[in-house]
């Protein structure tokens, strides 16, 4: 069957194996140039902020891997983060409620991506880029361009608490991974998204409701998105209609530098994860060797280009050495 072609198997690929080597050569360069990367502080920073992104590259992450892309994630996140802020701060909803509500919105506006896609048949990009813009209009139409403040503290204590050091979000974050680990090598639908990014046709011919399987990833892409501007209201302890705006470089750097295949196909959960590392350790270790941070995007810009163009090398390679 086409199915058991896809590998997936593995736990570590020889392509993860070089992601894990290039995030330990950073910490190692980045733990010899300065004294305050080792700190508690510093480290509690790096793991919360890497856990944030995470959740910014699963949501892109889900849609590569069908070979479609989500160029509006940023803007659900931001209105799924003014949804809950109006809930419990003008509403006067429970923190709970307030939440589900927001999801429920997330999910409505990851159908919506879905539907246009799969039944009106628009490519993705103008689709997403469409929705960008009116998912935005809906942040500032509702928040009027204001924060919400009134925040509850013990939704804010998620995004600013620690247990044993580390931040309750890095366990969040270890927890979702694992889950899309299993996803995607034990579920039937994982391992139909893995297929329907391969090859659309032969997952079609292989009896793939391949139209069900994209909007599922809308809706997973959504959700995460959701999440993610959830988890960041948490961490600013407040609701703003700014949340997300950045999301879309965020988003697809630690993707594919995670080893998320543009063409689709493939994704993996230690790529993700050391994808998010690497992301930060750049960021964080910029501004601790004191390098000129305004030279940052040439920096992630190159570190993509340079990590796409160690894939395409690496799938000529082996096309190659499967010929031979």
């Amino acid at each position: 069957m086409f199915l058991t072609r896809l590998k997936s198997g593995k736990i570590i690929t020889g392509a993860e194996s070089g992601i894990i080597g290039a995030a330990l050569i950073l910490v190692i360069l980045f733990t010899l140039s300065s004294d305050s990367f080792l700190t508690q502080y510093n480290l509690f920073n790096l793991t919360r902020t890497q856990s944030l992104y995470i959740f910014v590259a699963l949501s892109q992450a889900v849609m590569l891997a069908t070979g479609n892309m989500n160029l509006s994630v940023g803007a659900i996140a931001g209105l799924t983060a003014v949804i809950f802020g109006y809930s419990v701060d003008t509403l006067d909803l429970g923190w709970p409620l307030a939440l589900l509500i927001a999801l429920g919105v997330a999910l409505l506006a990851g159908a919506f991506n879905g539907f246009v896609m799969t039944v009106l048949g628009v490519n993705s990009f103008i689709v997403s880029l469409s929705t960008l813009f009116i998912f935005t209009g809906f942040v500032y139409g509702i928040s009027e361009g204001y924060s919400y403040r009134e925040i509850p503290a013990d939704f804010v204590r998620i995004g600013r608490g620690n247990f044993l050091g580390l931040p309750y979000l890095f366990y969040l974050m270890v927890g979702t991974l694992i889950a899309v680990w299993y996803m995607f090598r034990y579920t039937v639908f994982g391992r139909q998204v893995l297929a329907t990014g391969s090859n659309l046709e032969a997952a079609k011919l292989s009896g793939i409701n391949t139209g069900r399987i994209i909007m599922g990833a809308n809706l997973l892409s959504a959700f995460f998105a959701g999440v993610g501007g959830l988890l960041w209201v948490s961490r600013l302890g407040s609701a703003q209609p700014a949340i997300g705006q950045n999301w879309l470089l965020i988003s697809f750097a630690v993707a594919i530098i995670g080893g998320t295949a543009l063409a689709g196909g493939r994704i993996t959960a230690i790529g993700l994860f050391c994808g998010g590392l690497i992301m930060v350790l750049i960021k964080n270790g910029l501004i601790l060797v004191q390098a000129n941070v305004y030279f940052e995007q040439a920096f992630l810009g190159s570190i993509i280009l340079l990590t796409i163009l160690l894939d395409r090398a690496r799938e000529v390679w082996s096309r190659k050495a499967g010929k031979s």
